[in-house]
């Protein structure tokens, strides 16, 4: 799944190889998928984005947002699976669940293995869908200071009883954050997944709050996480620290084993020794 800093890197690359390009023609998928979300019909979708030209793109949180101007913004969410951009026809996969062909001959194919929405919206109405109205800020927000994060803390402590990961990936309480990031935030953090909020000293808030900001830059800076690929179907290079191939390891801090636990809907790795 894309997480923040995937979404900033294609956002990134769009804005630098497609932006002013001429829409052909486009279409929804060719491949049935139950857990892809349009708004649209078939042929509304490509009525409307017949002739539009490619704005910069952007992103925020695990949405990236691609202006198709006039008057329209073409949105991709919650995806997982690949966003590629095509030097010719010939490149474009025989399956896919969005394509849009350029007037120069290139083109740009989504595809997804798990779920995501692909949505055309009016101009100004995609502000208003699920997850996006009202979103916090996200970890390369200026607004994303450690005072937010600190009152962000002191509000979940006021109204239910949350852990570190919960924190981290539940509730959209700070966007962009999925399950494989969190672990290596709460390793460089030296805080267990389960530990409980109230728990936290202000040294360890501290903490947190540096290895969400350094953890999520230096992923941006390396393109990605090794096992997704980029505009141009390349892998990223950040390798996590924790995950499923540190399991019985020692722990590259301590030298303690690294533990996988299933905890809040997912896989957990971490370093007993080393994460409390």
């Amino acid at each position: 799944m894309f997480e923040l800093p995937e979404y900033v890197v294609l956002s990134s690359q769009i804005t630098q190889t497609l932006n002013k390009k001429k829409v052909l023609s486009a279409s929804l998928g060719n491949s049935p998928h139950k857990f892809v979300w349009y708004n649209v019909s078939r042929g509304e979708f490509a009525r409307i984005m017949a002739g539009k030209v490619v704005g910069p793109a952007y992103s925020r949180g695990r949405w990236m947002f691609i202006p198709m101007n006039p008057g329209h913004v073409l949105v991709f969410g919650e995806c997982g699976g690949k966003i590629l951009y095509h030097e010719s026809m010939s490149s474009v996969p025989s399956k896919y669940h969005l394509l849009v062909r350029f007037v120069d001959g290139t083109a740009l194919t989504a595809t997804t293995q798990m779920w995501g929405a692909m949505e055309l919206y009016k101009k100004g109405e995609e502000l208003h869908r699920k997850y996006i109205e009202g979103m916090q800020p996200t970890p390369v927000d200026k607004e994303f200071t450690f005072k937010y994060f600190n009152g962000l803390v002191d509000q979940c402590l006021s109204t239910e009883t949350k852990t570190a990961k919960g924190l981290l990936t539940q509730n959209q309480l700070i966007p962009g954050l999925g399950n494989s990031i969190a672990q290596d935030i709460l390793f460089t953090a030296h805080v267990s997944p389960k530990r409980a909020l109230r728990e936290l000293q202000a040294s360890d808030r501290r903490n947190l709050y540096n290895a969400i900001r350094r953890t999520v830059q230096e992923v941006i800076s390396k393109h990605g996480r090794y096992d997704e690929v980029d505009l141009f179907n390349q892998p990223g290079g950040y390798r996590r620290r924790m995950d499923k191939t540190s399991i019985g390891k020692p722990c590259p801090r301590c030298g303690g084993t690294v533990e996988k636990i299933q905890y809040l809907g997912g896989a957990c790795y971490y370093c007993q020794e080393c994460q409390s």
